[in-house]
């Protein structure tokens, strides 16, 4: 991969890339109000600090919008296991102090891409799905569908594991099949075997740079 830069693209971003244009974030505060389901409600509040950043806009500062969503995503998502899984096999042989400042620089590329990628409010919505769908091991799915003000939808779903601080996304499917891990993982086999840790790390960190603009550096 030349120059060791991700090219992740649409597919690859956490919670999926996909152009603001058809971002969605609105979420259904009756199903919260009457009971919804608990592995639910991490979405739930992720569309809404989504909506939040796309009405704030590229008007304001992405440093502002980054802040905004970080609680948010540390709380909707298992960082540690989607990169766990991301990185694959070569996880267990990767020294610790190179895996925490791996998981430091993919928790910054990850929230990056949120605010970089919902910057934009054109009357759009989330709609999460009445029901959940068991797929084993104890996860679960949690459907959506984006819709734009056309009337386009784009589906995207969940997987949601059950941890001990409770319930939290460990993939993300775009139109209900694209797996994020298994795209993401694809592209970071690249960038270790090119030259290890150091240039996945390297990588990420470039990424941000572009994703925000140049306003956020290593």
């Amino acid at each position: 991969m030349a120059n060791n830069v991700i090219t992740i693209g649409r597919r690859g971003l956490l919670g999926v890339a996909i152009p603001a244009a058809v971002a969605a974030a609105s979420w259904r505060t009756a199903r919260a109000d009457s009971g919804a389901d608990a592995a639910a409600v991490p979405i739930q509040r992720l569309d809404a600090a989504l909506l939040a950043a796309m009405k704030a806009g590229r008007g304001t500062a992405f440093s502002q919008r980054y802040a905004s969503l970080q609680p948010v995503i540390d709380q909707t998502f298992d960082l540690n296991a989607v990169l766990v899984e991301s990185v694959g096999l070569a996880w267990a042989g990767i020294p610790s102090e190179q895996k925490a400042r791996l998981h430091a620089a993919f928790r910054r590329y990850t929230v990056a891409s949120y605010a970089a990628n919902f910057d934009n409010y054109t009357g759009q919505r989330f709609q999460i799905a009445p029901a959940l769908r068991n797929v084993g091991n104890g996860e679960s799915v949690v459907s959506t569908e984006i819709i734009a003000s056309d009337g386009t939808i784009h589906k995207l779903d969940y997987v949601m594991r059950n941890t001990a601080s409770g319930w939290k996304a460990v993939d993300v499917l775009a139109d209900g099949s694209i797996s994020r891990v298994a795209v993401q993982r694809s592209d970071f086999r690249h960038l270790l075997n090119d030259g290890g840790t150091s240039a996945l790390v390297a990588g990420l960190q470039r990424k941000v740079a572009s994703l925000s603009g140049g306003s956020m550096q290593t």
